[in-house]
């Protein structure tokens, strides 16, 4: 955590010094791999300071309140700052923030035991399998809009990554110490709980990504006006910590798991069918998500890390699932507005006919969003 925070402060510190397109792609890597040697050590360090549920989802529940409002409140300062503000300034904003982490780790946390400690090696071909796999999906669906079906490019990259799947998983079932062992993802709670977080972050991002399109480029709203409209996911995201103990004490983990992950559902199907008919249903659609999403991140993370062994709680902590499905919805929603909208969509006047295929696109996409939530919750109910 202590190297990943540093290496989080330095790459953001760089982006004051960024000056072309590649540059902040490569600054952007660097906090990549930063935030994947940090993340799972706050949650995995709950559950090995912790042994009581009741505890546990208290720590978890104010470690997601940070993470959560950080993420809500982004859009919303972030188009203030840009009001008068360059857009780096969005990014240095972690080079403080890593350093006083930095100091609270070093001081205030004791340091591993070493008998708690292992050598196990690190799976170098599982770690490039899996993460070619994952850009080759992500890629190849806008080889496709760009390309078209005609081109063999788009076609090759899709079997590059159902190849590079097959490997992944032929690798990790036969590696004496594999990066993610699928006999520990197919335990009931982890897999349920792994759904379901999958399920929220991939709503949140597409949901988020396409209504930022939809107040600016649509509706005419200025970055500030449009950071206004997303207060009521911010505030329920800051209120709904509020709930979740009384939640769980009345229906059980298990039961607030697929409510909540069944409300974020709910709010993608009234965005993809209502959404374009006027902000009162976008906001509803926010806040339906931001309810979901803020429940489901606390008790689906904690039946993960109660399904995995004590010596294996890191794996469970890290979010892989929520990350890859955040980068899957954008990738989705993204996909579809390119391929039904034409034109420049950043020009600064649509034609009447490119507002009606942006709506269309925008509807597609949401309900797009909204069957593979429901596949991902229905796939969790179905494990529990």
């Amino acid at each position: 955590m202590l190297v990943g925070l540093v290496l989080l402060g330095v790459a953001s510190l760089a982006t004051a010094f960024v000056t072309t397109a590649e540059q902040l792609i490569a600054i952007r890597a660097a906090m990549g791999v930063a935030a994947a040697m940090t993340t799972p050590g706050s949650l995995a360090l709950a559950f090995r300071l912790f042994d009581e549920d009741g505890l546990r989802v208290r720590a978890t529940t104010l470690i997601s309140t940070v993470g959560l409002v950080g993420l809500g409140i982004g859009p919303t300062v972030g188009g203030f700052v840009l009001a008068f503000a360059p857009w780096q300034v969005l990014l240095l904003v972690n080079v403080p923030i890593a350093a006083l982490a930095f100091i609270g780790i070093r001081r205030g946390i004791p340091a591993d035991k070493a008998d708690e400690l292992h050598r196990d090696p690190i799976d170098g071909a599982g770690a490039l399998l899996g993460t070619a796999t994952i850009v080759l999906a992500l890629v190849a669906p806008t080889l496709f809009v760009h390309a078209g079906t005609a081109s063999p490019l788009p076609w090759l990259t899709t079997a590059a990554a159902v190849a590079m799947a097959v490997l992944f998983v032929v690798c990790e079932r036969s590696a004496r110490y594999p990066l993610l062992d699928l006999k520990l993802v197919a335990r009931p709670l982890v897999s349920s709980g792994l759904a379901f977080k999958a399920a929220a972050g991939l709503a949140t991002a597409g949901l988020g990504y396409l209504v930022t399109l939809q107040l600016q480029l649509d509706w005419g709203w200025t970055p500030a006006e449009a950071a206004m409209g997303m207060l009521p996911q911010i505030v329920v995201l800051i209120a709904g910590g509020a709930l979740i103990g009384p939640l769980v004490m009345r229906v059980g983990l298990d039961k607030a798991a697929w409510l909540s992950a069944g409300a974020v559902v709910c709010g993608l199907a009234v965005y993809g069918l209502l959404g374009r008919f006027g902000y009162v249903w976008v906001a509803i659609a926010l806040v339906l998500v931001a309810a979901g999403m803020r429940v489901v991140g606390v008790v689906a993370g904690t039946n993960v890390m109660r399904g995995l062994p004590a010596n294996r709680t890191t794996v469970g902590a890290a979010d892989t699932a929520s990350e890859v499905t955040t980068a899957i919805g954008i990738a989705v929603s993204g996909t579809i507005l390119a391929a039904l909208f034409t034109g420049d969509l950043a020009t600064s006047s649509w034609s009447t006919y490119q507002t009606t295929e942006f709506r269309e696109a925008v509807t597609w996409a949401g309900l797009a969003l909204t069957v593979l939530a429901a596949a991902l919750v229905g796939w969790g109910i179905t494990r529990r």
